[in-house]
């Protein structure tokens, strides 16, 4: 599964932070990531930071840094879109089932 570095901007410190994560599905220019945190009961901190401020950058396969924009899934695309990432990789689906959150899908679409 690829591999990406996802740089956010943290939503009290005004910093930049950096976490590694996979993106099991891509389509076209835009990279899904899964915001599980491995099935725990709470998101995970960069999610709730570009929720905030969904400018991010983002760098695939060690390729150059990308300006991105970051979105939730609708209810419509996670509908979509879950059923390709547990296909790709089943883990996400035990950790949608250690959680009564629903995990959220977020969307890397490029932003210049």
């Amino acid at each position: 599964m690829p591999v990406l570095e996802l740089t956010t901007i943290g939503r009290t410190s005004g910093q930049p932070r950096s976490v590694m994560l996979t993106s099991p599905v891509q389509e076209g220019d835009t990279w899904v990531i899964v915001a599980s945190r491995g099935g725990d009961d709470h998101h995970p901190a960069w999610l709730l930071n570009l929720r905030d401020n969904p400018d991010v950058e983002a760098r695939l396969h060690g390729k150059p840094k990308q300006r991105m924009r970051a979105r939730i899934a609708t209810p419509e695309e996670r509908a979509r879109l879950w059923p390709q990432v547990t296909a790709t990789y089943k883990g996400y689906a035990g950790y949608q089932k250690k959680t009564d959150r629903e995990i959220p899908l977020v969307l890397l679409e490029p932003h210049n």
